[in-house]
Order: structure tokens, then sequence, then C-alpha cells
């Protein structure tokens, strides 16, 4: 059984910086793309970022030049370092793996809250 389990949200300032973790278990983390993303109050959830196993990575506009994503193999885990943050980055935050990255399933983490201030 896949699971996925966030932690690292919090209350922060503007211009701040938080790094989100994500521990996987039930798979063989290495072989298997990850992605982030997020969910705001009263809109749909949208992708922020995402590593494939070979390390490569993809960010939408709203991430670029201010998120990073990154994985270590050894501890099953991926990051999403996320600096000058902005009150409209304000959501719950998801680990996701799944279809996408050649799973049968698509799994997702129980989401963590990340509040910024103005």
């Amino acid at each position: 059984q896949v699971q996925l389990v966030e932690s690292g949200g919090g209350l922060v300032q503007a211009r701040g910086s938080l790094r989100l973790s994500c521990a996987a278990s039930g798979l063989t983390f290495g072989n298997f793309g990850m992605g982030w993303y997020r969910q705001a109050l009263g809109k749909p959830r949208e992708l922020v970022a995402s590593i494939n196993s070979g390390g490569s990575t993809y960010y939408t506009e709203s991430a670029k030049g201010r998120f990073i994503i990154s994985r270590d193999n050894a501890k099953n885990t991926v990051y999403l370092q996320m600096n000058s943050l902005k009150p409209e980055d304000t959501a719950v935050y998801y680990c996701t793996t799944g279809r996408r990255f050649g799973l049968p399933d698509d799994y997702w983490g129980q989401g963590t809250q990340v509040t910024v201030s103005s």
C-alpha cells in the first residue's frame, strides 16, 4: 500500500520560506516520479511542481524561480523548498504520485496547510 505523508507546513510572513517534505512508503521510490499540488480555499487543485525518477523537474509559472522540488531516494522523500512566499501561495499542499508516472493508481498524501500572511 502506497502511503505519502507530508510535513513542514505552517504560518509564514510574505517573502519568507518554508520547506515541505513528503515521506513515501509502499513503493520502490526511486523508480517513480513525484509531484506537489496545492488547493486554495474554493479553488481547484493545481499542479505546482514535479520531478521524475531521473531527477528532471517541471514547474508551473507560479512556482518558477521561487520553488525548488528535489528528492532523496535514500530517504524515500521528496521536498518542496518554497522561497519568496506570497499570500496567494496560501493553500493546502499535497504530495502525489501515480498513473502519470507509471503506477496503476493515483496516490495522495493528507496535505499540509501553508498560510502566508501579508
